[in-house]
C-alpha cells in the first residue's frame, strides 16, 4: 500500500551491498532556458533530469514517476508552485518526495507561506551552479535518512509480522494443551454413596501448574489428590501431567499406605529430569464404610475441615514439599466425616489472593468463606468461592485456583403426616 511521501529503499544507504542510486529530479520552470541551463548542471552530476514547463504536467509527473526531488520555480501559470508543492504533499507515493521552491521574492512572508505549504527548502534566484549542488546534496542526505528510515521499518514490520504468527501458533497450541488438562479431571463431579466429591481447577494463563482428582480405589475406598507444582506455564502443565499419571499408577496398589504413596512419589521428584521443580500436595483415602479420611498434608495449605454444626477446623501440621529433601517422612493425619460434614482443600492460588493493597485472604478470609456459604454446597460452593476470592482481589488472579470438596451429605428429612412423630432411630410412628 502507498503512503504519502515515504520512502523505501531495499538497501541501507551505507550498508554492504548498497549501490547508490541515480535520484530522480523534477525540473519545473516556465522558462525554456531556464530549465536547460539547471537540466545540463544536474545531468552533469550524475543526476536523471525529467522537465515540466507548467504545474499540470509537473503534477502529473509527480504522480507517473514520484521524483525523489522536485525543482519548482513559484510561477507556472495557471497552478503555481506552492499549489503544485500542497497537492504534491497530499499525494500517496512510495517514498518522500524532497521539495525545493525557486523564487526571486526576499520576502520573510512569502518563505514562512512556502514552508508552510510542505516545501522543505528554497532557493533564490538567480541561483549559482555551486548552490544548486550544494542544497541538492543537502536533500539527498535527507532523502538517505529517509531510506534508512524506510529500511529499518521494514525489518521491524516483518520481525513483528513473524513475531506475530509465532503467537498466534503459540496461543493456538496452548489452547489444545489447555483442552489437554482439562481433561486429565474425566469428572468434575461424583457421588460415592452418601459422600460427593468435587473439583475445582482454574488455571492463571491458558494452562498452569495445579491439578486436582479423585479415583475410585474399590468398592470401599476412593483416592483424592490436590497438588501444586512449582512454577507456572508449559513447563509446569508437563510436570503436572507426569506428577497425575505417577499418582494414578500409584494408587492401582491398594495397599501402599499415604504416607508411603506421597514418600515414593518424593522419591521419584528427586529422580525426575527437573531437578530443581517441586511440588505441595494433600493425597488422601476415603474409607466409605467408616467414614474415616486418611490424607497426607505436604506443604499443601492446611485443609479446613467444617462440621455438620458449623463448626470449623483446621487440618494438618504443613509438611515438607515433594521433591525437596530425600528421605523425607509425611505423616498421615486421621479424620472422621460424619453425615452434614464436609472438608475443603484449596492451593495457595486461594489463600494468597491479595487485595488492592497487598494484603492476602489467608486461612481468616478462607474461613469467613466457608461460614458465608454454609448453606451452600458441591460446585455451588466452589463457585462462590471463586467470586470471594476475585472480588477479594479485583479481578486479578496471579496464581492458579484449585480445590477439592469432599462432602458427606446429610440424609434427607423424613416427613411425617399429621399425627405421626419422627424418631430418627425408629422412623415413622
Amino acid at each position: 500500500m502507498k503512503q504519502p511521501n515515504r520512502l523505501a529503499a531495499s538497501v541501507p544507504a551505507g550498508a554492504p551491498g548498497h549501490v547508490p542510486r541515480r535520484r530522480l529530479v523534477l525540473l519545473a520552470d516556465a522558462s525554456r532556458a531556464h530549465r536547460r541551463m539547471l537540466s545540463i548542471q544536474l545531468q552533469r552530476a550524475g543526476y536523471r533530469v525529467v522537465e515540466a514547463a507548467e504545474g499540470e504536467s509537473a503534477l502529473q509527473v509527480c504522480r507517473d514517476l514520484e521524483p525523489d526531488l522536485i525543482l519548482s520555480d513559484s510561477h507556472l501559470g495557471a497552478l503555481s508552485g506552492l499549489e503544485l508543492c500542497r497537492a504534491h504533499r497530499t499525494m500517496p507515493r512510495q517514498g518522500y518526495g524532497y521539495f525545493i521552491l525557486l523564487t526571486s521574492s526576499t520576502q520573510r512572508e512569502d518563505i514562512a507561506v512556502a514552508l508552510g505549504a510542505g516545501a522543505d527548502d528554497f532557493l533564490m534566484k538567480p541561483i549559482s551552479g555551486a548552490e544548486l549542488l550544494a542544497r541538492i546534496r543537502a536533500a539527498e542526505r535527507v532523502l538517505d535518512m529517509h531510506d534508512n528510515l524506510a529500511a529499518a521499518n521494514r525489518e521491524l514490520q516483518g520481525a513483528l509480522e513473524r513475531l506475530h504468527h509465532a503467537q498466534e501458533q503459540m496461543t493456538a497450541d496452548l489452547r489444545e494443551a489447555r483442552k489437554l488438562q482439562q481433561a486429565m479431571i474425566r469428572e468434575r463431579q461424583r457421588s460415592f454413596g452418601p459422600f460427593r466429591v468435587s473439583l475445582l481447577m482454574r488455571p492463571a494463563g491458558m494452562i498452569g501448574g495445579d491439578f486436582v482428582g479423585f479415583q475410585q480405589l474399590d468398592d470401599r475406598a476412593i483416592g483424592l489428590h490436590a497438588v501444586d507444582v512449582s512454577g507456572h506455564g508449559v513447563a509446569s502443565a508437563l510436570l503436572t501431567a507426569r506428577v497425575a499419571a505417577q499418582i494414578e499408577a500409584l494408587s492401582q496398589d491398594h495397599q501402599v499406605e499415604p504416607a508411603r504413596l506421597v514418600s515414593t512419589l518424593n522419591d521419584l521428584m528427586l529422580d525426575g529430569p527437573i531437578a530443581e521443580a517441586y511440588l505441595t500436595m494433600v493425597y488422601a483415602r476415603l474409607d466409605l464404610s467408616t467414614h474415616r479420611l486418611r490424607l497426607v498434608q505436604a506443604g499443601h495449605p492446611h485443609p479446613f475441615l467444617q462440621r455438620a454444626s458449623g463448626a470449623i477446623e483446621r487440618v494438618g501440621h504443613g509438611g515438607l514439599p515433594v521433591g525437596v529433601l530425600e528421605g523425607a517422612r509425611f505423616d498421615e493425619i486421621e479424620v472422621v466425616l460424619n453425615p452434614g460434614d464436609r472438608m475443603l482443600i484449596v492451593s495457595d492460588g486461594i489463600t494468597d489472593a491479595a487485595s488492592s493493597r497487598g494484603e492476602p485472604l489467608g486461612e481468616d478470609g478462607l474461613r469467613a468463606i466457608l461460614q458465608l456459604n454454609a448453606p451452600v454446597s458441591g460446585h455451588a460452593l466452589l463457585e462462590s468461592m471463586c467470586w470471594s476470592v476475585a472480588a477479594f482481589a479485583s479481578g486479578e488472579r496471579a496464581d492458579d485456583l484449585s480445590a477439592v470438596l469432599i462432602e458427606h451429605l446429610a440424609p434427607a428429612p423424613v416427613l411425617a403426616g399429621p399425627g405421626q412423630r419422627v424418631d430418627p432411630a425408629e422412623g415413622i410412628r
